[in-house]
């Protein structure tokens, strides 16, 4: 009989430790899944901004849109044109490629264009959920700005920051080049008439 409850005890116990550990595998897989989520948006944005373009580009509608725009609060949250598209099956397509970021429902989403002017988008890629509030700024000429719309003069920022509030309360801030992150060469005149021998 005693024997019995040792045993029915040592079962319960061991019963108790294996629920303990299902329980924590199960938080910690989630935890490496959000953070996993959270390491591929950076990869994904920062691939995506770096190869951002100067070509403006139309909407279904027709409206010519700047090649790079954003701003806290807009829909969509960022939208830019990006280069590298990549294309193995050689589909008579350009390798530019319209691109959006939106927060939707709490989920921040990629949407991608099949055509820069006028396609409708291709369906959402989820990218990270939970999120409460997304922001963004755009850095140029040494100041950040919380919107941006390119006209010809600066089609691109130097930079952009985007600060993710998730629903339990952690803050994530990443920033990204954007282009080369480098100045844009500036054409400048040549001093010297063409074929005129140096002095």
């Amino acid at each position: 009989m005693i024997a019995l409850m040792i045993f029915g005890m040592i079962a319960a116990a061991g019963v108790a430790l294996l629920a303990f550990s299902v329980r924590a595998q199960g938080a910690t897989d989630a935890v490496l899944d959000d953070l996993g989520a959270v390491n591929r948006l950076a990869s994904v944005m920062t691939a995506d901004l770096a190869q951002a373009q100067d070509r403006p580009v139309r909407d279904e509608a027709g409206v010519r849109l700047p090649a790079f725009a954003g701003a806290t609060g807009a829909v969509p949250l960022l939208r830019l044109v990006r280069a590298g598209w990549a294309n193995p099956d050689a589909v008579p397509r350009a390798d530019l490629q319209k691109v959006e970021y939106r927060l939707t429902g709490g989920t921040l989403e990629r949407i991608a264009y099949p055509a820069l002017d006028g396609a409708p988008p291709l369906s959402p890629a989820a990218l990270v959920e939970g999120v409460r509030e997304a922001r963004v700024r755009f850095r140029y000429a040494g100041a950040w700005s919380d919107r941006w719309e390119g006209d010809a003069q600066a089609a691109l920022p130097r930079a952009a920051e985007l600060t993710l509030l998730r629903e339990d309360g952690r803050r994530y801030r990443m920033m990204f080049l954007v282009g080369t992150g480098a100045p844009r060469a500036q054409a400048t005149p040549d001093p010297q008439p063409t074929g005129a021998p140096p002095p």
